[in-house]
């Protein structure tokens, strides 16, 4: 039937008047929202691979006492763009590209709302990306941490290297990129829905995207505010954050963490999606109290908005502000608390299968509850006064961001690669990942909680024999190689079974959701005729309707494309690739970076940029370039022809 299915597909006659492109412009000029997540997927996790190596490199420092691995400059460079890499362009950006690839075939619709608003997204996001990690050829990375507190970003106090400036303008740029992608999935969400697919049908994974894309749409304008002000202090001579000029550098922080925490929900309310979706396939049953777990979600995104402070309890904000953000912070633990008892309800009482993807599921699960319980412990300014800067902060954050968040994401990665690429990923060595990750994580992690207890302070690169640290950070140091090799068995897996994996089908999981329903890989239109829904579970319900008894009965494999065939063919339009959104960003890109290529003096004769252009001025010729670029792509852009196929 999927041999047949494809055929059909292939022949569809492309619009005399389409373009197209082979090789490697095919990727490049793509509109494809399939081909968009599968560049998202790839970029992310080489970012996750450089992030990664990043804290190798900081767990050796810290294996021994009195170290010399890195010098303490390397040092602080290592764990800003570690904390850096892996926030703005490892997970977030993973998220995103399961947002592109499942998002239209679980909602029934043939692509996103503006395909080329989608690439223009990917390859600003590649621009940013590659932007700030070009400071380490330029003289030096980022080193103020991934917060950058003032007065540590500030031109008295960080002026040797121009790491900052890539850092500001960086995150500038991936912030266009970000907000781009989550003005279009919430349209694509609202608007492009099959007939009957109402929001209390929706499969779990899209309601998150929905929560997160509102998330994203009003964080980032909060954090692009508080880097245009740093941007102005060091560029230009502002005072947005120098107390000597009157100003309060705990403002930033104030900036910082409005934006900060709730990017945290944006980092795991995506993964909570994938596993509110996985449990249920495996557990060959609904998913428990699917309206709270819907609404939990919804209820986290508003109260994420109030607990910002708890970041700031050792700066002095007083009582009042102290008990108002503890209480809202061991507030927001009841609608997470009720998603948890709702997956254990899931899987009481069904017929579970332990694959791979059901292993990271549960293992999220576990990981994300101790993360939790040490945020809540975290909640308690007394106990945070003790805590906070210690190990047992950078335990809490992993717990929360790799042992649930990254838990979640190889949950779906494991879950949707049959789809993506119509073979499966080999259970021996999914199985051999999942326990080393685990194993890896919990050597690596839990005894930062005692070291950090202890008294062991964050940020700090050597430390003298006879502390009592020495085995927690060697051990600590051992489990982080131990997630190594883990990584390594994941590519080897996936490498190995994009070309030679066993062939999935349409359905390899037995799944609910519409997905399921068409060819793997899909073709490049999704579905021949949009889908009319009639139940949560579409494809589940078609599959197993239920008799006058109450007992299922399996309908034929592949039923659901037979009715779609049938009745009067549907017209289908497919955009043409574009080369304007990859020339846009590209431009955008370079005007951001001729920011750095001047020589032009500032106060107390500190220069800014980097010494390209000698006796340049503001705006650089690399700014001209880029900005001429910019508004070709985009005229050309605005006035592109709507054709396709």
């Amino acid at each position: 039937m999927a041999t047949a299915e494809r055929a059909v597909y292939a022949a569809q006659p492309s619009h005399p008047g389409s373009r197209h492109y082979g090789g490697i412009w095919s990727w490049v000029f793509t509109v494809d929202h399939k081909k968009i997540g599968i560049l998202y997927g790839v970029t992310a996790f080489v970012f996750f691979m450089m992030g990664g190596l990043e804290a190798l490199l900081v767990r050796s420092q810290l294996a021994v006492p009195n170290n010399t691995v890195v010098t303490g400059d390397a040092y602080n460079e290592l764990f800003t763009m570690h904390a850096t890499t892996m926030v703005f362009l490892a997970l977030m950006p993973m998220s995103v590209a399961f947002f592109n690839i499942v998002v239209p075939l679980q909602i029934g619709a043939r692509d996103v709302a503006f395909p080329r608003l989608n690439a223009f997204s990917y390859w600003v996001f590649l621009c940013g990306g590659l932007l700030i990690n070009s400071s380490f050829i330029f003289g030096g990375a980022p080193d103020a941490g991934w917060f950058g507190y003032a007065n540590l970003t500030e031109l008295p106090y960080n002026h040797v290297t121009h790491g900052i400036d890539f850092w500001i303008l960086g995150l500038q740029v991936l912030g266009v990129a970000s907000m781009a992608g989550a003005f279009n999935f919430l349209v694509t969400i609202v608007n492009m829905r099959a007939p009957g697919m109402s929001f209390m049908r929706m499969p779990l994974f899209t309601w998150m995207t929905l929560v997160t894309s509102i998330l994203l749409m009003l964080a980032f304008p909060v954090i692009t505010v508080a880097l245009i002000e740093l941007m102005f202090d060091r560029f230009v001579g502002t005072n947005f954050f120098n107390p000597t000029a009157g100003a309060d550098p705990i403002l930033w922080q104030h900036f910082f963490w409005l934006f900060g925490h709730p990017e945290v929900y944006i980092l795991i309310l995506p993964a909570m999606g994938i596993v509110s979706d996985v449990l249920p396939t495996f557990s060959r049953k609904p998913l428990f109290g699917y309206p709270v777990v819907a609404y939990s979600g919804v209820a986290i995104g508003f109260m994420a908005w109030g607990v910002w402070a708890h970041h700031m309890f050792s700066t002095g904000l007083g009582p009042v502000a102290d008990s108002v953000f503890s209480i809202t912070t061991m507030l927001i633990a009841v609608p997470t608390g009720i998603k948890i008892f709702n997956w254990i309800g899931t899987m009481v009482g069904g017929s579970l299968r332990f694959s791979t993807p059901m292993l990271f599921a549960i293992g999220f699960i576990a990981m994300f509850v101790i993360g939790g319980l040490s945020g809540v412990m975290l909640a308690s300014p007394p106990a945070d006064w003790v805590e906070n800067d210690t190990y047992f902060v950078v335990a809490h954050i992993h717990y929360v961001l790799f042992g649930g968040t990254m838990f979640g994401l190889f949950a779906g990665i494991y879950y949707w690669f049959p789809k993506v690429t119509g073979r499966m990923l080999d259970e021996k060595f999914g199985k051999i990942h999942f326990w080393l990750t685990m194993i890896g994580m919990n050597v690596t992690f839990f005894v930062q909680h005692m070291v950090g207890l202890d008294g062991m302070p964050r940020r700090i690169y050597t430390y003298p024999s006879g502390m009592g640290w020495d085995l927690p950070n060697l051990i600590s140091t051992i489990g982080a190689f131990i997630l190594a090799a883990s990584v390594l068995v994941f590519l080897y897996n996936f490498a190995s079974s994009v070309r030679w994996g066993t062939i999935a089908g349409n359905d390899p999981w037995d799944g609910r959701t519409l997905e399921w329903t068409i060819p793997s890989p899909p073709p490049e239109y999704n579905f021949k005729k949009i889908p009319i829904v009639h139940a949560r579970d579409p494809f589940w319900e078609q599959k197993y309707p239920s008799a006058g008894g109450g007992h299922a009965i399996p309908a034929i494999a592949g039923a659901a494309h037979d009715a779609e065939e049938s009745g009067e063919e549907e017209h289908i339009h497919i955009p043409d690739p574009s080369i304007y959104p990859f020339f846009a960003a590209v431009g955008f890109a370079l005007t951001m970076a001729g920011l750095l290529v001047s020589s032009a003096p500032l106060t107390a004769g500190i220069t800014t940029g980097i010494m390209i252009a000698p006796g340049a001025s503001l705006p650089s010729w690399l700014s001209v370039v880029g900005l001429l670029t910019m508004l070709w792509g985009i005229y050309g852009w605005a006035f592109e022809p709507v054709s396709g196929y």
